[in-house]
Order: C-alpha cells, then sequence, then structure tokens
C-alpha cells in the first residue's frame, strides 16, 4: 500500500470513519472511498463504485461479483467503526434488549442517572453511565454507526437524550412509547425548537409492528427496527390478508 493511502486509511480509522479499501489482485493498485471521497491510484467504474459502497454499507468485505466488474479481479476490504448502542433507561426492557444488541456485534452503553437502577448487579460487565442524558451524550458521542434508544417514558430523561441525539449522525434514533405518548414528545420537542426534519428520525414508537407484548418480544422488535435502519432495507409492507373461503 502506498505511503500516502496508509495514511489515509489510518486517518479514517482514528476519526472512526468507514471506509472500503478496493484492491486490484491483478496489478495490486488500490483506492480507498467512503461515501463522498475517493482516493489512490485504482480507478472505479460506476458500477463499481456504487458496488464497493454497498458493500460499506453493510458491512461486508469479498470480491466484487463479475457481473459489476468483468475485466478485473477487486477485492472490496471494509473498514467500519465499531457498532455501539446507547440505551436511555436502565429498565426492564433494556434487560432484554442488551443482551441481543451485543450478540448483533453492538457495543452498549446505558445511561441512567437513577442510581437504583442502573447497577453492576442488573447490567454485569455492560458500561453504565450515571450521567443526565444530556450530559452523558456529550461523552459518549454519538457517530454515524450508533444506534439510541429511549425507554424511560419519563420526558425528563428521554427529552434531553433525543434533543442531543438529533444533534448526531447516529443511525438510528427510537423512542419507546405508546403512540399518544409518542405525539405528546413531538409536541414538546417542537415547542423547544426543533424542525419537522429533525423529529422524522425519530423512530416512535420504537420498534417493528410485530405485536410485541413481553420486554423481550419489545427488545427483539427494536432490535429488528435498528437492523433494518443499519442496512437501509426498505419500509416493511404489511402483506394483504387471503380472502375468506367461500
Amino acid at each position: 500500500m502506498r505511503q500516502a493511502l496508509l495514511d489515509r486509511l489510518l486517518t479514517a480509522r482514528k476519526a472512526k470513519q468507514p471506509v472500503v479499501l478496493a484492491t486490484d489482485l491483478n496489478d495490486g493498485r488500490q483506492a480507498l472511498l467512503d461515501a463522498e471521497r475517493v482516493d489512490g491510484d485504482l480507478r472505479l467504474s460506476d458500477a463499481e463504485l456504487q458496488a464497493a459502497r454497498a458493500a460499506l454499507r453493510n458491512d461486508v468485505s469479498g470480491r466484487l461479483p463479475p457481473e459489476v466488474s468483468e475485466d478485473r479481479q477487486i477485492f472490496l476490504q471494509v473498514f467500519n467503526p465499531p457498532l455501539r448502542l446507547v440505551v436511555v433507561g436502565a429498565v426492564h426492557i433494556s434487560q432484554a434488549l442488551v443482551p441481543m444488541a451485543q450478540i448483533l456485534g453492538f457495543d452498549v452503553a446505558i445511561v441512567d442517572p437513577r442510581p437504583a437502577f442502573a447497577t453492576e448487579q442488573r447490567f454485569p460487565g455492560v458500561r453504565l453511565v450515571d450521567e443526565w442524558p444530556d450530559d452523558a451524550m456529550a461523552l459518549l458521542k454519538p457517530d454515524r454507526r450508533t444506534a439510541v434508544v429511549t425507554l424511560t417514558h419519563d420526558p425528563k430523561l428521554d427529552d434531553p437524550a433525543l434533543t442531543e441525539a438529533l444533534k448526531s449522525e447516529s443511525f438510528y434514533i427510537g423512542a419507546l412509547g405508546s403512540t399518544r405518548t409518542h405525539a405528546k414528545r413531538l409536541e414538546r420537542l417542537r415547542a423547544a425548537g426543533l424542525g419537522e426534519s429533525e423529529l422524522a428520525r425519530i423512530q416512535g414508537p420504537a420498534g417493528l409492528a410485530i405485536g410485541a407484548k413481553s420486554p423481550a418480544e419489545i427488545a427483539l422488535s427494536v432490535c429488528a427496527q435498528m437492523t433494518a435502519a443499519l442496512r437501509a432495507a426498505p419500509p416493511l409492507i404489511r402483506a394483504q390478508q387471503p380472502a375468506a373461503a367461500q
């Protein structure tokens, strides 16, 4: 690898910026690219660039398929920063959500200033942040590889966390609560000066509509929605019910 490209890669990794390294296996030429920029001596076609960025988005390394790159063999190596999940509220749903998120590869932090909730006994081995949510968000610095979920139902805790999360590039921001609760939440945030485009980023009520009832089912629905956002999956469309038998 040329020194300039190595320096660019190290800089990106230090800044926790997702990048993908494309290498022509025939001649060794390389290109390093992100969502907007391409560096290096390997020239990629529009189709190859699109495929490389899709690989970055999907976090999948490997060779470009022949239908994309017919005349050469190009290997893509994805360098993504770790996935993170910031959970606001050390509540019972969090006890189900945290291990599921960890299995999915998320590095989890729980924010809750209430010492009776955020304990090592309830969340062994999990980073616990006992600051108020706005201070905690400033400490944790959510980035484009971070999901934020608020679970407390308490506006004093959830609203500051959401306000700060909306200032970040978090790929997923979810807030637990009923449709009515979410409508009131949006009214408060709107009154606090947040715009409609910002409020539209909040997934509320958090989680896919799978009919979840129990804490584990709610956690599962939230994990599914986070994954869909991470992979830029198209919106789910409810299937039509078959006609009743005559």
